[in-house]
C-alpha cells in the first residue's frame, strides 16, 4: 500500500513577499521562470502522488488556469475558500475531497525533500494520528521547535525563539483522515495552534526526521535563495 493523495495548502496571499512578488498567490511565485508549485508537484509525483487537492483562496484562478485538472498525469482537484479559514479550516474542507484513509498535507510555499513513502510506512507502523516531517537545523529563530521523545512521539511544540540546534516542523504531514475528522473543530482555525499544540497529549503525533533539502520561500531573502538553489535540485 502506498500513499497516492496529497492536499496542497495554496491559499496564501504572500504578504511578506509583496515587495518582490505582486498580484499572484505566493505558491505561484516564479523560481527561474517556473511557478514554485511546479517544483513541489514534481517532487510529490516523483514520490508516488497521483492525485493532488489544491486548497486555494487568493486569486485562485491563476493556479487553476495554469494547471487545469492534470499535471504530469497527476489528477488535480480544487477546493475553494470563499473566505480565509486558517490552515486548519482549509485542511478540514479539503479532506472532504480525499478518497483514502490517509493523506499527505503540505504547505504550498515550502519545499521539503523527504521520502514520502518511507514517511507513510513510519506513520502506519506507529499508528499515528499525524506524522510530521521534521528537519534538524542549527542557529535559527524563524521557526518553532518540535520536541520528541525516544520513540519519536511529539510531546511539545515550542514557540519561536533563538535555538542553537533543534527540530523544526517542515510542513509535510501525513494525516489519518478519520482521526482528524472525528474531532469537532470550528470552521476557521489554525492547525498549528488549535490541533497540534492543544491536542499533543490527547492525540498520537509522531515526528519523522529527514535530512532532505528544505526551503520556505515566505520571505524575500529565501525567495532569492531559491533562484540559485533550485537550479541544483534534481
Amino acid at each position: 500500500m502506498i500513499l497516492t493523495e496529497a492536499i496542497i495548502l495554496a491559499g496564501g496571499m504572500g504578504t511578506r513577499l509583496k515587495s518582490v512578488v505582486k498580484e499572484i498567490p505566493k505558491p505561484m511565485a516564479p523560481i527561474n521562470e517556473r511557478p514554485f508549485l511546479e517544483y513541489l508537484l514534481d517532487h510529490l509525483i516523483k514520490n508516488g502522488i497521483e492525485r493532488a487537492i489544491f486548497s486555494v483562496g487568493f486569486k485562485s484562478n491563476i493556479i487553476a488556469d495554469h494547471f487545469g485538472d492534470n499535471y504530469q498525469n497527476c489528477e488535480l482537484v480544487y477546493v475553494y475558500e470563499n473566505e480565509p479559514l486558517g490552515t486548519g479550516g482549509a485542511i478540514k474542507e479539503a479532506l472532504k475531497s480525499v478518497n483514502g484513509e490517509h493523506v499527505l498535507v503540505t504547505n504550498g510555499d515550502s519545499l521539503f525533500i523527504t521520502d514520502i513513502q518511507n514517511q507513510f510506512v513510519f506513520h502506519q507502523n506507529h499508528d499515528a494520528d499525524v506524522t510530521l516531517g521534521l528537519k534538524s537545523m542549527i542557529d535559527f529563530d524563524r521557526y518553532g521547535t518540535v520536541m520528541v521523545d525516544n520513540n519519536s512521539r511529539i510531546h511539545d511544540f515550542r514557540e519561536k525563539e533563538t535555538v542553537s540546534k533543534g527540530l523544526i516542523n517542515g510542513g509535510v504531514y501525513i494525516f489519518n483522515v478519520e482521526g482528524f475528522t472525528s474531532i469537532d473543530f470550528p470552521q476557521k482555525f489554525s492547525i498549528e495552534n488549535n490541533y497540534f499544540q492543544t491536542h499533543t497529549k490527547k492525540c498520537k503525533f509522531f515526528g519523522y526526521q529527514s535530512d532532505g533539502y528544505f526551503l520556505d520561500i515566505g520571505i524575500p531573502d529565501d525567495f532569492a535563495k531559491a533562484q540559485k538553489e533550485f537550479l541544483r535540485l534534481n
